[in-house]
């Protein structure tokens, strides 16, 4: 199967045979529509059960989750629409998808969905690769995106990275969608998830790694200070993390001043060395 090679974001389309994909536009048979933007306002931000005359659906449905499909596969794509797209009986909202590495900021950055459907083994970097670009997103404490990898490897360095990435999980595509829905609301409310056989399995994989369970040092920053902290040690000048963090270059200054004091580092190179000892960069 080929990639498509197409963006799609939310605009209410149905795909072929009436199933609702709960968002993206999209032609007969679920091809996303080429050019395909998402109009402003037209993808509700989620809110409280029963909010704003809510009916049947919205009482059976307590809460709804916005979703970003990010595969490489447009049939599998397609089949995950399908399955889980039906908002109304699922609760999952499919808010947009994308094909590729650049295609997937493009769309989260635009969306901001509360879950990420990330695929491992994608053109232009890979699934780490999206989490690296996303790292902002993620960081948010207001709003944050959330990862769950949805990946048929489970070879031990794939599910790694991901989690050392950022991603909330880690499920097969041998899921069911009925579990698939469960792990989406799970990740959404913060949890972390794995498939059944994977969960002794990463378990094992982080005590083999010479990293601590528990970093005591890391656990003195706040999460925009560990962000900070990632970016300095992957070369950013002070102007690129303020423009990628969206803060100004003097709450830059602040963040890397606090990592250092609590740190007791001296400067961006030991701070860099100390990061790279840890496999954070």
């Amino acid at each position: 199967m080929g990639a498509s090679g197409g963006v799609s974001m939310a605009g209410g389309a149905a795909a072929a045979g009436g199933v609702p994909t709960g968002g993206g536009a999209f032609a007969a048979g679920g091809v996303p529509v080429p050019g395909a933007v998402p109009v402003p306002g037209a993808v509700p931000a989620p809110g409280p059960a029963g909010a704003g005359g809510a009916g049947a659906d919205d009482a059976a449905v307590p809460r709804r989750v916005r979703v970003v499909l990010v595969d490489d596969h447009r049939m599998f794509r397609t089949g995950v629409q399908a399955e889980i797209g039906e908002t109304a009986r699922t609760g999952v909202e499919v808010v947009g998808e994308a094909a590729d590495v650049d295609q997937a900021v493009t769309v989260i950055t635009a969306t901001r969905p509360e879950v990420v459907l990330l695929d491992v083994h994608l053109p232009g970097g890979g699934g780490v690769e999206v989490l690296r670009r996303s790292a902002s997103l993620m960081a948010d404490q207001e709003r944050p995106v959330r990862f769950l990898a949805l990946s048929v490897s489970d070879a031990a360095e794939d599910v790694i990275g991901v989690i050392r990435g950022g991603a909330r999980g880690y499920v097969t595509k041998t899921i069911t969608g009925t579990d698939l829905v469960d792990a989406i609301f799970r990740v959404s409310e913060g949890d972390a998830v794995f498939s059944p056989r994977l969960a002794g399995f990463v378990l094992d994989a982080f005590a083999s790694t010479d990293a601590p369970p528990v970093d005591e040092d890391l656990d003195r920053l706040t999460q925009r200070e560990r962000e900070v902290l990632r970016l300095i040690a992957r070369g950013y000048a002070y102007k690129e993390i303020a423009k990628q963090l969206f803060i100004s270059v003097k709450t830059v200054e602040s963040h890397v001043s606090a990592v250092l004091r609590k740190l007791q580092l001296s400067n961006r190179h030991e701070l860099t060395r100390w990061a790279t000892a840890r496999r954070l960069v």
